[in-house]
């Protein structure tokens, strides 16, 4: 099967198309990848370059620096996009279109159109915000972007039932809706011997106020905690919680040896639609504690520790840290809980959706050209 796929190089969207795309191609698949967002940086470069070199002409990359949706120059990105998105189609000739962006639903090959639906601004705004979003024509272009390109698509997916109705409550959906959790296969240790030490972990955009970060200026916290990710965006930082460790943006091989030598991964979000980095972070034996959130417990279930404040979130680090056996307990539960979202489990469940959508679609013979958009 030949899958074109969109990917952006910002956030965990990558973490989950590298994952899809790694699989997809070990089992004989044909994958063409662009990215959206921002220039690829060296790590993701790195990999784009070595999965070409092992599957020669089963892997084509594209990189773009068209924004996403939700970046504020998002007036001419569905234009610039399409005409990116034809040629590179035309050049690898898909069976299955399959995007993480929403508008390109309304980008029409003659095939199927596949959106994965990670996250958006209405239900983020509703968790991460005091105030509700007022309208501008940033926020009315991009609600039109995603509903057409929603009422395009052949199928939408979201990564957990909190997430498809979450869509559900702000955009209109006619189409085939399915939920498929994320998987995660992580690579072997590339270092021996790492000692794991009493200490907790996070990892987030410390600008983006749906990770919730600052509920650790609120705690005295009883082992250190250290703090993954990119610190400003577009120019602009925000204030850093006191008492903690900064690391910064690190690549894949860092971050996974910064979880194998921690004890603990503090989920401290206020929106999470799924959360790929617990789901590393379990893989490589920490205990999960998280936000009481539905999603997070739909994922996780009884195998995650659950707080709701900052007085919540203390305690349970201090139980934790003054016993070893409770602490061992919380580990194993949230690694046996990890292990069942596989990659191998995940891209199974896409591929049988490729097979129904290619099923179920006449594809004409010649491209036709995507519908306009049209306002809200």
């Amino acid at each position: 099967m030949r899958v074109l796929l969109t990917t952006d190089t910002v956030g965990g969207v990558w973490t989950f198309t590298k994952e899809l795309t790694e699989n997809l191609l070990a089992l004989g698949h044909d994958v063409a990848l662009i990215s959206f967002g921002r220039i690829p940086n060296s790590a993701q470069n790195t990999w784009c370059t070595q999965t070409a070199t092992s599957y020669r002409n089963s892997f084509i990359y594209q990189p773009s620096d068209i924004p996403l949706e939700w970046m504020q120059q998002n007036e001419d990105i569905f234009a610039a996009g399409a005409d990116v998105l034809r040629y590179l189609a035309q050049q690898f000739s898909p069976q299955i279109f399959h995007s993480s962006q929403f508008c390109w639903g309304a980008l029409d090959f003659g095939i199927p159109k596949l959106i994965t639906a990670h996250s958006d601004v209405m239900s983020w705004a509703a968790a991460a915000k005091p105030e509700i979003l007022t309208g501008s024509p940033w926020l009315t272009q991009y609600r039109t972007l995603l509903q057409c390109g929603l009422e395009g698509a052949s199928a939408v997916v979201a990564p957990t039932q909190w997430m498809k109705q979450a869509l559900l409550q702000n955009y209109r959906l006619g189409c085939r809706f399915e939920v498929i959790y994320n998987g995660r296969t992580i690579p072997a240790c590339e270092v021996p011997g790492l000692q794991r030490q009493l200490q907790a972990v996070t990892v987030g955009r410390l600008w983006d106020e749906g990770k919730g970060l600052q509920i650790l200026s609120e705690i005295k916290p009883p082992m250190p905690i250290l703090i993954g990710g990119e610190e400003a965006f577009n120019g602009e930082s925000t204030a850093l919680p006191a008492g903690v460790t900064t690391l910064g943006r690190l690549g894949e091989t860092e971050l996974l040896s910064i979880f194998r030598q921690s004890s603990v991964y503090i989920v401290t979000s206020v929106y999470e639609p799924f959360g790929l980095a617990p789901l590393e972070a379990a893989l490589c034996g920490c205990a999960v504690l998280a936000r009481d959130l539905d999603s997070l417990v739909e994922v996780w279930g009884e195998s995650a520790l659950y707080f709701r404040d900052a007085t919540e979130l203390e305690a349970i680090l201090r139980n934790l840290s003054t016993n070893k056996t409770l602490l061992s307990q919380a580990q194993r539960a949230s690694s046996t809980r990890a292990r069942e979202f596989t990659g191998h489990r995940m891209t199974s469940e896409y591929l049988k959706l490729y097979h129904a959508l290619l099923t179920d679609f006449a594809a004409p013979s010649e491209f036709i050209q995507e519908p306009a958009f049209h306002a809200l």
